[in-house]
């Protein structure tokens, strides 16, 4: 039975979404269980060495290791912006083919149920010296966002397979922006990708990941690589993640099946989380027979909050979308022993390939299938779900 399961592997989960920039603020907790089994939900490119320069003042020069700075083909993912009398909030995005909208993800702006709250959403088109904070520093390009596009089966849950919107430019983007399409065959298990984001970098590396010393602000483009290990419905598991008990998955009652984690290696197979968790499902070695990549070397990242929304690329094509993080505890590889992006921890990620019709129909004025929403409302509930921006 489930329970049994859960009971023999006995391990705590910690979860975060990812909309934060580098300033230390209280957050909502979301918390849960089964069995003994219990996890945490919370809102929290991480890279093997410095993807910030800790003597930078303040860091108004980004700084870190070049390995991790951004390539010409990145001119297409953009800084986001929310603005409100409650704060401003950061999250990244994508600029999709017909050059009017950024593919994002949907936590970045609703709170679930497929609706929107909005706020006044800017878009920032960089492409530049990448050590100069791109939201809050002149020599870019800023459109405002004019309507949201939330995908309408979007829980709002910390885990959710559907987190995903796209978000429509009042106006055309700059010409030197690249445009992304698609990267849809169906599955990305083993598969490389690139990943960026304009997130919460770290002064030290996968080692601490975020944790102190701060001063790592969010609004510099950084970029990695690493591989999808799986989703939670893969067939190997025999439905552990995936089985419902009284209404909820593992994780809640999202849509879960298609959600893909990377996790963050440093080449040693004690931090090879993958490997490790699927072995402790109760269900013989599985991990030391499928899953035993220990990394992709130097250049090998996890992500972080404000990362949220960005891309995941295969073969310069956008295949997934930034979600989350999520930690099992040491006991599983977090070399840190807390959630804070370093080596052995998860990253999430929403595939393309399941969203290929709501991405092309959102591309088209008007679609009749999906809610429409425009800018200017007064935010609701999300905001709590934000950390502010230094």
């Amino acid at each position: 039975m489930r329970a049994e399961r859960v009971a023999r592997a006995a391990f705590a989960v910690a979860v975060a979404l990812g909309v934060v920039s580098a300033t230390a603020k209280a957050q909502r907790t979301i918390s849960g269980g089964r069995g003994d089994l219990r996890w945490e939900a919370r809102n929290t490119v991480i890279g093997q060495t410095p993807t910030s320069d800790v003597l930078a003042p303040f860091n108004r020069v980004g700084g870190g290791d070049a390995l991790y700075k951004p390539t010409a083909d990145k001119a297409g993912v953009v800084a986001l912006i929310m603005r409100s009398p409650a704060g401003t909030f950061i999250c990244s995005g994508s600029l999709l083919a017909d050059g009017r909208s950024i593919a994002t993800a949907a936590h970045c702006v609703s709170s679930g149920a497929g609706s929107a709250n909005p706020v006044r959403t800017t878009a920032f088109f960089f492409n530049g010296d990448a050590d100069i904070r791109t939201p809050f520093q002149s020599g870019g390009t800023e459109i405002d966002v004019s309507n949201y596009f939330v995908h309408p089966n979007y829980t709002g849950e910390v885990i959710d397979q559907n987190d995903i919107a796209v978000l429509r430019l009042s106006t055309a983007a700059p010409a030197s922006a690249i445009r992304y399409s698609l990267f849809t065959p169906v599955a990305l298990t083993g598969t490389e990708f690139n990943v960026a984001g304009y997130g919460t970098r770290s002064t030290v590396g996968g080692a601490r990941g975020r944790t102190p010393p701060f001063g790592a602000q969010t609004g510099f483009l950084r970029e990695g690589a690493n591989r999808y290990d799986y989703a939670w419905g893969d067939s190997r598991f025999r439905g552990f993640f995936t089985e419902v008990l009284d209404g909820e998955n593992f994780f809640g009652t999202a849509d879960i099946e298609s959600s893909y984690v990377s996790d963050f290696d440093n080449g040693l197979r004690a931090q090879d989380k993958s490997r490790r968790l699927a072995n402790a499902l109760g269900l013989g070695p599985i991990g030391n027979l499928n899953f035993t990549d220990t990394g992709l070397g130097a250049r090998e990242v996890g992500i972080s909050g404000g990362d949220s929304g960005g891309p995941g690329f295969v073969n310069g094509r956008l295949a997934s979308i930034n979600s989350y993080g999520l930690t099992f505890g040491p006991d599983f590889g977090d070399f840190g022993g807390g959630f804070n992006s370093g080596w052995g921890e998860f990253s999430g990620y929403v595939p393309v390939y399941i969203h290929a019709g709501f991405i092309n129909a959102s591309m088209v004025p008007e679609p009749s299938t999906y809610v429409l929403f425009g800018t200017g409302l007064v935010v609701m509930g999300f905001i709590a779900r934000r950390r502010r921006i230094s």
